[in-house]
């Protein structure tokens, strides 16, 4: 297992996300307890100290089995972060409460890692509302030592992260980003960690392989893969491609089953960074992938000034394309789409058609926008 050095912790480079554990009889809220006894007795073999999990991770049941299993070994030879579920804004009262419950819940006097989970568009105006007391509060608890590093996750875009560091920036130790291959240019990742690093902040990664969307490829894609690297299979690349980026500290994988985590676990044995010609093709790769899946909209925002209802069109395609692109496991776009006023949704559109007649990209934008509000009811 190869390591990172954060802040005198050396913590290793994987780390077992605790939100896709193995399940009965495909319920999410029901872990299969055993399974996960056997990949977390596995990680701990292999020297994975790192282990993320969340309030509403399982239907709350993942801090639950993660206390539960991690209890069976010594406390300094694991980390374990959880975060404040601020992706639901009737949580944002509850901090304290909250706090003192999943300590209990994970066992644990203290969180070696705490987050404000999943900063986006929907609840950047309640985290930075100081009514809420939620900075304060857990300032006071890493104070207290009861949390030893504090840091964020974060869904939403660069406009939206930066006010958030804007705020409580100085005081973040680490980022968590979704960052992969594909997200480099469709979510501005690269944007995205470029931010953290003018800010110092080490990244942490979340879907690596964007929900397992990446692990396997069309045949042209996944032959050009073996062609490059033989011995390497498709999901690894997307490890290899994180583990080129000097700003990644920390990857977070949500896996599911045994193979999955010995697979990473082998691939987390060196450090197997691409070079520039194995960077371009995968990033080539993720562009087709992109042209295949999305609407060809370029934000030039020619369409806005003849809407006669105002609607932000490249704002809502760009939402409409990350739910084409997440398919089943569509959750940013609904959270997104929640900080948009009613009237400016995808629905309101009156199929004037005057937006298309300047669309560089002759995108039937009625019929697209269309489509997204169907897809979001």
């Amino acid at each position: 297992m190869i390591y990172s050095d954060f802040n005198g912790v050396k913590i290793s480079a994987l780390g077992m996300g605790n939100m896709r554990l193995p399940v009965i009889d495909g319920d999410d809220s029901k872990i299969d307890v055993d399974a996960a006894k056997e990949m977390i007795k596995c990680c701990m073999d292999s020297g994975i100290n790192y282990y993320d999990t969340a309030y509403g991770y399982h239907a709350g049941n993942s801090e639950l089995v993660v206390g539960e299993l991690l209890k069976n070994y010594d406390r300094s030879s694991f980390y374990i972060a959880s975060k404040f579920p601020g992706y639901d804004l009737s949580n944002m009262t509850k901090v304290k409460e909250i706090f003192e419950e999943q300590l209990k819940k994970c066992q644990v006097e203290y969180f070696d890692f705490y987050l404000f989970h999943n900063v986006c568009e929907m609840n950047i105006d309640a985290y930075l509302n100081p009514q809420y007391g939620i900075f304060d509060y857990l300032m006071e608890q890493k104070k207290n030592g009861r949390i030893k590093h504090l840091g964020f996750s974060a869904h939403g875009d660069i406009e939206c992260i930066t006010r958030f560091l804007e705020a409580y920036g100085k005081d973040m130790e680490f980022g968590q980003l979704e960052v992969n291959y594909f997200d480099w240019k469709f979510q501005n990742a690269k944007g995205k960690v470029q931010l953290l690093k003018e800010w110092g902040i080490p990244v942490w990664v979340m879907e690596p392989v964007r929900g397992g969307q990446l692990a396997t490829l069309s045949d042209e894609a996944t032959a050009k893969l073996k062609a490059a690297r033989p011995d390497e299979d498709t999901p690894a690349w997307a490890f290899r491609f994180l583990q080129t980026l000097p700003e990644i500290c920390v990857t977070l994988s949500g896996m599911s089953d045994m193979n999955q985590l010995k697979a990473n676990i082998e691939t987390y044995a060196e450090n197997k960074p691409l070079n520039d010609e194995e960077m371009s093709l995968i990033l080539d790769i993720a562009d087709e992938m992109i042209k295949k899946t999305t609407v060809p909209c370029t934000g030039c925002h020619y369409c806005v000034t003849k809407c006669p209802k105002g609607i932000d069109i490249p704002f809502l395609l760009k939402l409409y394309n990350e739910a084409m692109v997440a398919g089943s496991g569509v959750f940013i776009a609904p959270m997104a789409l929640a900080s948009v006023d009613v009237d400016k949704r995808p629905e309101c559109c009156i199929n004037c058609h005057s937006c298309e007649k300047v669309c560089p990209q002759s995108i039937h934008i009625p019929e697209e926008l269309k489509k997204f509000a169907e897809k979001m009811k």
